[in-house]
């Protein structure tokens, strides 16, 4: 076996480790350099290593001593692919996936965050990424202070054809399943007379992160917001369903309408702190889910990416914020 080169680091993730032909399991002898690039730029690229199967990228995952985590209470749809290991999001393959935390629109998320490229696309399909903490900064004080200060609410109607089913979301037909799970994480929850799910939750805009002690960007206000429809696209989908309808949609957390241009200045700074590398088929992406946003762009042709996510960490600002939350 011919021995790994260095490990490279960045100013910005992700951090390079190059195997030469050796199962990707045999990367983790280099756990102490993983961990200390994950804290120190968010993020590790393992190329060059042999991803066998699915299952050699699952074991490579599971073997950083944390249970891999199911997806729930998603935002986007994902296939179950094999021992929670999930599809990248299943999103149109022209439209560009902004930058984001995973889960960061929830009072729960994944601390760790693994892709495997399995296919490349042979057109586009590129993931920028951002430092959240970059990001952070980046953004005007004043304002970052106000979304702290106030936080955020996310809404969510689910169904009617325009969004991710309930019983997708929650993988279960069960009503009563569901609201004990709404229950268990403090999110309002309304049954509307057609049927379908209306919820709502009361979430953080900014977090530290536990191990570093570091302020971090962190929720997808810019992705719920109508604001990143397209202008014709918002105005029809207002016209069709109205404000209260829309399958999401994100406010202030006292109610307080979140104005076009707070987002738009918020969308800037993660233009400016975007990063974008392309993936070559084997690739194993490892990030701090905290520190490093990840996002898609178009691609065109097969693309096939997959997804493990592991060590559950729960938002600061719930136990702030007081119990449950107030009914949809």
């Amino acid at each position: 076996m011919t021995k790994a080169d260095p490990l490279s680091l960045a100013a910005a993730p992700p951090a390079l480790l190059s195997g030469a032909g050796e199962p990707l399991i045999e990367a983790f002898a280099r756990r102490p350099e993983i961990d200390e690039a994950l804290r120190s730029v968010g993020g590790v690229l393992l190329r060059g290593y042999v991803v066998e199967d699915v299952g050699a990228f699952r074991a490579f995952a599971a073997a950083f001593g944390h249970e891999l985590l199911s997806y729930e209470f998603g935002s986007t749809p994902r296939s179950a692919v094999e021992g929670k290991v999930y599809s990248s999001t299943e999103y149109p393959a022209h439209r560009e996936i902004p930058l984001h935390g995973e889960q960061s629109y929830t009072r729960e998320w994944p601390m760790l965050i693994w892709f495997h490229c399995v296919i490349a696309s042979p057109e586009g399909g590129a993931t920028p990424l951002a430092d959240a903490r970059a990001v952070y900064r980046a953004i005007d004080p004043s304002l970052r202070e106000k979304f702290a200060r106030r936080g955020l609410r996310y809404v969510r109607n689910f169904g009617n054809g325009l969004d991710v089913p309930w019983t997708q979301v929650f993988n279960t037909q069960d009503r009563a399943q569901v609201e004990a799970y709404c229950r268990a994480h403090a999110i309002g929850f309304e049954w509307k007379e057609d049927g379908e799910l209306r919820t709502s939750q009361l979430c953080q805009a900014v977090a530290v992160h536990p191990k570093t002690g570091e302020d971090v960007w962190f929720n997808q206000a810019h992705l719920f917001h109508s604001s990143a429809l397209e202008p014709e696209e918002r105005e029809a989908l207002v016209d069709a369903v109205g404000e209260d309808g829309l399958p999401r949609d994100v406010t202030f957390g006292d109610g307080g309408v979140i104005p076009d241009e707070d987002l738009a200045h918020v969308r800037a700074a993660l233009e400016a702190e975007k990063l974008v590398f392309s993936w070559r088929e084997g690739d194993v992406l490892m990030l701090d889910n905290m520190l490093t946003m990840h996002g898609r762009e178009p691609y065109r042709g097969p693309r096939k990416v997959v997804v493990a996510m592991a060590e559950p960490h729960e938002s600061q600002f719930a136990s702030q914020s007081g119990g449950a939350d107030r009914p949809a």
